[in-house]
């Protein structure tokens, strides 16, 4: 793909996060109807509220107009297959449990692909006024280049999920989980997307997760990698539709982090 598709793309990902964050923003820290989807993992409870659907329905409305024929796939709508080579993935309100209690690490996820592969990945926070955009070889904070840092051992690493306690599949991955934290430098939970663009800033240096969806890890993929680090699931592997995911900014650190989570105890 040429340079000024890539060019296209990513001003029409501002354009749509602009327009998003007036209807995320409507909503955010104001009382709320929160409906719940149903169990998800480990906890019986996954909300969703009306921001979620105004905001993906906007995004939607924007691709529509600018991309007619793109297939479109998002978290509250159905897939609309176009039969396209594209292919839009939204997630509005990635941390809706965030969102809902007032807390501004939720973020508006879009990614978009072309032949299955992800080239392009936006998270906006707008609340922060923080919106990151990656592809394969770069990711920029607001326009500014960001780069993941150094971190060979788990020893000097921080480490991130976002619920250790209710969203890992079982006790057998809460357990892998807690075993790479214990040798952590550092363990701070419950940031949803916003982890990962700490990971891409240099600020964490690993994230692990499971039961994701292809809308809650396709934008961050090429933001992490953009900015040097690697994304892959739990055996080190390529993450297509989500699941297990495994998110670090130095490639030292993410060896040793598989080891330890295929580790047989």
């Amino acid at each position: 793909m040429s340079k000024t598709d890539y060019n296209k793309f990513i001003t029409f990902l501002n354009d749509v996060a602009n327009e998003a964050a007036k209807v995320s923003l409507r909503y955010f820290k104001k009382s709320v109807n929160i409906e719940n989807k149903g169990p998800k993992l480990k906890s019986t409870f996954d909300p969703v509220t009306i921001a979620d659907k105004n905001t993906e329905k906007v995004i939607r409305e924007n691709i529509r107009s600018h991309f007619p024929d793109h297939n479109i796939m998002g978290e509250e709508e159905a897939f609309e297959d176009k039969k396209s080579d594209y292919t839009w993935i939204i997630d509005p309100i990635d941390g809706t449990r965030s969102y809902i209690t007032g807390i501004p690490t939720w973020g508006t996820l879009i990614a978009l692909q072309h032949h299955g592969k992800t080239i392009i990945g936006m998270l906006d926070q707008p609340y922060l006024k923080e919106r990151y955009i990656g592809t394969s070889d770069s990711a920029f904070l607001n326009g500014n280049p960001i780069k993941t840092r150094p971190c060979e051992t788990i020893f000097n690493a921080t480490i991130s999920t976002t619920d250790p306690l209710q969203l890992f599949n079982g006790e057998e991955e809460q357990d892998k989980f807690f075993r790479v934290a214990a040798g952590a430098k550092m363990m701070r939970n419950g940031y949803d997307c916003y982890a990962y663009a700490m990971v891409a800033s240099g600020f964490i240096d690993v994230v692990i997760e499971s039961g994701l969806n292809a809308h809650d890890i396709q934008a961050l993929i090429p933001i992490i990698k953009g900015a040097g680090g690697i994304v892959t699931n739990w055996a080190g592997e390529q993450v297509t539709d989500g699941g297990q995911v495994v998110a670090c900014g130095d490639q030292r650190l993410h060896e040793q982090v598989i080891g330890l989570l295929n580790t047989t105890v």
